[in-house]
This record gives C-alpha cells, sequence and structure tokens, in this order.
C-alpha cells in the first residue's frame, strides 16, 4: 500500500482506506512507485517529494525508451497519488512537467489500439464452432465443459456488454433472476469505485439456440457451479476448476474460439465482445444513451470511439467511386 505508515490508521480505518481503490490499482501503483523509486536512486533525485525536474526528466526518459503515452500516463497518476496521500503538492501538475508532457503526447501520441468487434452475424458462427461432445476411447462420451463455457462467455459476454475485469470476477450471486430474463449487480468496476449498484440486464433471446440466458443457467447446472466465480478453465479431463479465469484468460479463450470458427483472430480479444455490443446497437438504431444504459459509459462520447469507424463507410461517397 502506497498509504504512509505515520498515519496511526486503526484497524477500521486502514480496512476502509484500502478499500479507497481497487486491488488491481493498487497493485499497479506499487508496481509503477517501486520502479520510480528505482530510477530516482539511479539518477540521483529524491522520489518523495519529488521535484518536477525528477519528473520530467523521469517521463523524457520513459518516451526516449520506447514507452507508450499510456504507460506514461499511469506513471504519472502513481506519482501524483503517492504525493496526494502524503498531502505533498502534486509535482506533476507544474508548468515544466505539462510543457514536457504535451510534447510527448504529440510527438507520440496514437490513437488507442482499438479491439475487433465481435458481433453477428461472425459471433454467431464462432458460437456455432463451439463443441458440444468430448470423446473418450476409455469412457462413455460427455458434454464438452469447455465448449459449453465458451458458448456462454461469448453469449453472455455480448450481451451483458461487461468489461473483461467484470466476467472474470463475476459471482453467482450477482446474478438475479427477473420476468424477462436475469439481472447482474455490479457494486465495483472501473467507472465506480464507490460501491453504488450497478445493474446489467440479460434478457431472454429470441432464439433458444443462442439466449444467453439459457445457455448460462445450462453452464452453472452441468459444472456444478453454484457460488463463487462464473468463468472457469476446465480441464483436459473435462473437469471444472475451482479458480477463476483472469481477463487475458478470457482474451486467449475468444482468440481460440474465433480461430476454431476459421476465422483470423488477429485484433479480437475479451473486449471485442464489448465493442461488438456498442458497434450493433448503434447499427441496429440504439442511441448513446440506450446503449451507455447496459454499458455504463459516464461519456456518451465514448461511445462514438467503438462506432466511428463502421460509420464512416456508411453513405459514404468513397464507397461509390467507379474506380
Amino acid at each position: 500500500m502506497l498509504l504512509p505508515e505515520d498515519l496511526s490508521l486503526d484497524a477500521a480505518e486502514a480496512a476502509f482506506a484500502s478499500a479507497s481503490r481497487a486491488s488491481s490499482t493498487l497493485r499497479g501503483y506499487r508496481s509503477d512507485w517501486t520502479e520510480f523509486v528505482t530510477w530516482c536512486r539511479d539518477n540521483h533525485h529524491t522520489a518523495l517529494p519529488a521535484t518536477d525536474i525528477a519528473i520530467s526528466r523521469y517521463i523524457s526518459a520513459l518516451a526516449t525508451a520506447g514507452a507508450k503515452v499510456g504507460t506514461i500516463s499511469r506513471r504519472l497518476s502513481t506519482i501524483r497519488f503517492a504525493h496526494k496521500v502524503r498531502n505533498h503538492p502534486d509535482p506533476t501538475q507544474t508548468a515544466r512537467v505539462i510543457a514536457v508532457w504535451e510534447g510527448i503526447r504529440r510527438q507520440l501520441g496514437a490513437p488507442p489500439d482499438q479491439a475487433r468487434p465481435l458481433m453477428p452475424p461472425l459471433l454467431l458462427d464462432v458460437v456455432d464452432a463451439c463443441p458440444t461432445m468430448t470423446k473418450w476411447k476409455t469412457r462413455d462420451d460427455e458434454p464438452s465443459l469447455s465448449g459449453i463455457r465458451d458458448r456462454v462467455l461469448l453469449l453472455v459476454g455480448f450481451v451483458s456488454a461487461l468489461r473483461a475485469s467484470e466476467l472474470a470476477a463475476l459471482e453467482v450471486d450477482q446474478i438475479k433472476p427477473h420476468d424477462r430474463g436475469l439481472v447482474i449487480e455490479l457494486t465495483h468496476s472501473k467507472t465506480n469505485q464507490t460501491g453504488d449498484l450497478e445493474l446489467v440486464v440479460l434478457p431472454w433471446g429470441a432464439r433458444q439456440d443462442y439466449c444467453p440466458v439459457t445457455a448460462l443457467r445450462h453452464w452453472l447446472t452441468v459444472a456444478g457451479i453454484t457460488e463463487s466465480l462464473v468463468f472457469r478453465p476446465v480441464s483436459k479431463g473435462n473437469r471444472v476448476s475451482s479458480r477463476g479465469l483472469t481477463p487475458d484468460g478470457l482474451s486467449r479463450l475468444i482468440t481460440q474460439a474465433v480461430t476454431r470458427a476459421g476465422l483470423d483472430a488477429t485484433g479480437f480479444s475479451a473486449h471485442s465482445l464489448r465493442a461488438g455490443f456498442v458497434t450493433y446497437a448503434a447499427k441496429r438504431g440504439a442511441t448513446s444513451l440506450q446503449i451507455a444504459r447496459q454499458t455504463r459509459h459516464k461519456d456518451l462520447a465514448s461511445i462514438g470511439i467503438y462506432t466511428r469507424i463502421e460509420d464512416a463507410w456508411e453513405e459514404n461517397a468513397a464507397t461509390q467511386l467507379p474506380l
């Protein structure tokens, strides 16, 4: 934890202070802070409180070494956080640092890498390619638990538009029945660090073969999952693990599923399902506000990032040139 030891927090205060940031965020802060402290020591600078000279030279060194803009931005956030919790002035907001940082962004900035959207009809082809049975030489054939899980991941991931981290952390007790399908209750997310209740709906599908509610209930039943994490590894022996999958693990499953369907998996990841939902919903006439009700985007402009590449091809004169 980056909190100073001399705050003399009691047990309750320490627990609440630890909950002020997601555990993954704190892990990132600790790693970044350790790296910054090491750089300061090697380059004869003080890490805390840091001078603006140290900060500007540090981010310049990162940029020169080939660090991405997003990585440098995260390091600045860590430095800002470390100073804030110790009641030191923010050294990242001086004219010197701002000028250097703006120059780095101007020279190295590039559009963020966007996951390829996975949406119908391609999504349904990938779902159909999921294996249904596991065949054995020494025992009776069994339903393929990995195939059933992948099917659920694709359908639930698409319709729910959950982030990869939210899919990986999804637990059974977050899923509530409803007359129109299921409701997923979230109390923490990337944009919700205060524990406010957020609701994500999973409606009944028009076609049972592609219904996320039916698929999810079937997976929980055949996998024998009654509590804890929903998405889990399946062994080569067709047995479900008690541990959960990581966001990176979910992305690997998506790329494997796309490849299994005979398609090029380049650019696909677990985020492709969320991107696919936004893009597909927009193409079918949903408004940004309606899409945000499911995705929980706080900034409606963010939704345009997913849709503008597809929109660029619609009613564009360049596609009608007789060349």
